[in-house]
């Protein structure tokens, strides 16, 4: 063979083993990434010609799939859309799939690696395969009250087991009804996607964990825990308390909600957080120092990177290198620290839980069609946030807050409520959002609760946390305690 044609030869060699490779890692390599992407239509034509597990809450059917005589095979129907749009997603020929939909996908289509072997007997008995029951921990009552409780406001509502981290609440409004996007035609799908994106308040995301807020007063849960757990304070240790705080290095100041007093220059921690003074928590940041803080609250959940249930929560972040003025701000919920609803309802979780922070579970059980159970979430702590002795001083200090302080609008008869109210101003010209985070019954916590209100909700600037989401957590907390 002469020098041109080996040349010729040696490069028609080289350009097919390249091709064979690429092709070879789309097919394997890649195999994985295109099957789970949910801008692949062909994954969702074949998952459509299979039933489709359902989503169950409080043992119904939030979510099903029906047989349907069209090319498709089956149509997927959500009951009840709109309340459990936050929890359930959406499953979209056109635009793919979101929250328990995407996150549990594999079980839902059967092709999970705990159903291998019921893909295995499918196969060999010629029965039609059929995708896993996905059982959720939301507890029905609780998630219609947090929603009728919302009402048109826009907010979230996220509640915990305190001992065992299962969510018995997810709400987000304003929400969506899943079954306009689940339709079989692309083009009406694409167009229901478009208008609910450009919806004002993104209905297509969830405000429970996707988004994040400045927590405002509830933050100073974290900066009383701060000073409990330094040994330097206890609940009845004095603490400055003046009308106005000037920061550090600054002529601005720092004053309490409606310019008023804490009850004098000095008042005890458990005052401060009872009147939820400002200037107090404000000073004790100054006094604890930015590592305290930050320490506290990463033992709380803060930059714990992005948190699995199996969806995914963002992560809360609390700020990094703060002068003196900033971290005044951070001590009372504001500045740059910013926290998810479900990051605030686990503040309070592991306060109610003795100190210990459980790991927030959505699936508490997945079945096969035949019912056998193919994995169940054992609970599991996530971090030691405080000590017991910590934890039972905030308590009482928190049902100080509902029973004389500003959180009264979230007292039950006969139930003790711990809680904590919070108002974080936002951008300037806007109204501050309202916060609430709560649990009961204080002495035996078997829920706790956090809830914002957007930019005041139906008040406005007029509203605080305690007149606008304490009723709303109240709501769930007795839904919980009368189920």
């Amino acid at each position: 063979m002469n020098t041109p044609l080996r040349r010729l030869a040696t490069l028609v060699l080289v350009m097919f083993v390249a091709l064979m490779g690429s092709a070879s890692w789309v097919q394997f390599g890649q195999a994985g990434d295109l099957n789970t992407d949910p801008r692949n239509a062909r994954t969702l034509y074949r998952e459509h010609g299979n039933a489709r597990g359902p989503i169950v809450a409080g043992g119904e059917a939030i979510a099903a799939s029906v047989p349907v005589d069209d090319p498709f095979g089956y149509q997927r129907t959500y009951a009840n859309g709109e309340l459990y749009s936050a929890v359930t997603g959406f499953y979209s020929i056109a635009n793919g799939r979101s929250q328990l939909e995407r996150a549990a996908n594999d079980q839902l289509t059967g092709r999970g690696d705990q159903l291998f072997f019921s893909r295995i007997r499918d196969l060999l008995t010629g029965r039609r395969p059929e995708g896993a029951a996905v059982e959720t921990t939301i507890l029905p009552a609780a998630q219609q009250a947090a929603r009728t409780a919302l009402g048109d406001q826009q907010g979230a509502v996220a509640a915990i087991e305190p001992s065992t981290g299962r969510i018995l609440a997810l709400v987000s409004t304003p929400g969506f009804d899943p079954n306009v996007l689940a339709v079989h035609s692309t083009s009406e799908a694409s167009a229901r996607y478009a208008e609910l994106d450009a919806t004002e308040g993104n209905p297509l995301r969830s405000n429970a964990t996707q988004e994040r807020y400045a927590p405002g007063s509830t933050f100073k849960l974290v900066t009383a825990a701060a000073a409990l757990e330094s040994g330097a304070y206890t609940a009845e240790t004095g603490v400055p308390s003046p009308v106005q705080l000037t920061l550090p290095q600054t002529s601005a100041t720092i004053g309490n909600f409606g310019g008023s007093s804490c009850g004098g220059d000095e008042v005890s921690l458990a005052d401060a957080l009872r009147v939820s003074c400002n200037t107090a928590f404000a000073n004790l940041g100054l006094t604890l120092g930015e590592d305290a803080l930050r320490e506290q609250a990463e033992r709380f959940g803060f930059d714990g990177g992005e948190l699995t249930i199996p969806t995914q929560v963002v992560e809360s972040v609390f700020p990094t290198d703060l002068d003196p003025p900033s971290l005044a701000q951070t001590a009372i919920g504001q500045r740059d620290v910013v926290a998810t609803p479900l990051q605030v309802a686990m503040i309070s979780a592991a306060i109610a839980n003795g100190g210990q922070l459980m790991r927030p579970y959505l699936v508490e059980t997945v079945r096969a069609a035949d019912l056998t159970v193919v994995s169940q979430t054992d609970p599991e702590t996530l971090s030691t946030a405080v000590s017991p002795e910590t934890a039972s001083a905030l308590t009482q200090m928190m049902v100080g807050v509902v029973e004389s302080g500003t959180g009264r609008s979230a007292r039950l008869p006969g139930v003790q409520v711990a809680g904590k109210t919070g108002t974080a101003e936002t951008v300037p010209g806007e109204p501050p959002h309202a916060w609430f985070t709560a649990f009961a019954p204080a002495e035996a916590p078997r829920v706790a609760v956090a809830v914002i209100v957007e930019n005041g909700g139906n008040l406005g600037n007029e509203a605080t946390g305690g007149q606008v989401a304490a009723p709303v957590a109240r709501a769930v907390i007795e839904a919980v305690l009368g189920s």
